[in-house]
């Protein structure tokens, strides 16, 4: 996530030990107390936020707003009915699809001067 290797973080706790000296401890552990009250403030916001949706929206999930989950999900998951080339919104045939009954392969398209 950091991308922080063995020197860097080493580094960094060379550096944390010059800082704060003896109260490294306490400073550590009230750093893990706030990241533990952060993490609460979240997932009660995401509780509140849930509730207000109401019942239709119970299986919404915000990770789904991420853009690359998004993607992920839409265009390369198994159940996607595109890929699949199963009916969906965008399948429909226009009228004038369906009205006539084709060409035979020797036949040439009807052509109109006056349409351009």
């Amino acid at each position: 996530m950091f991308d922080v290797g063995l020197g860097e973080m080493a580094v960094l706790v060379v550096l944390a030990l010059v800082i704060f000296g003896d109260k490294l401890p306490q400073v550590a552990g009230q750093a893990g107390r706030m990241l533990r009250q952060f993490r609460e403030m979240a997932n009660s916001a995401k509780a509140d936020l849930q509730e207000g949706l109401g019942p239709e929206f119970k299986d919404f999930d915000l990770n789904d707003l991420n853009p690359k989950t998004f993607v992920r999900k839409h265009l390369f998951e198994d159940g996607d009915t595109y890929l699949k080339n199963d009916p969906g919104i965008f399948d429909d045939a226009p009228s004038y699809a369906t009205s006539a009954a084709g060409l035979d392969p020797s036949e040439k398209p009807p052509f109109d001067n006056e349409a351009t």
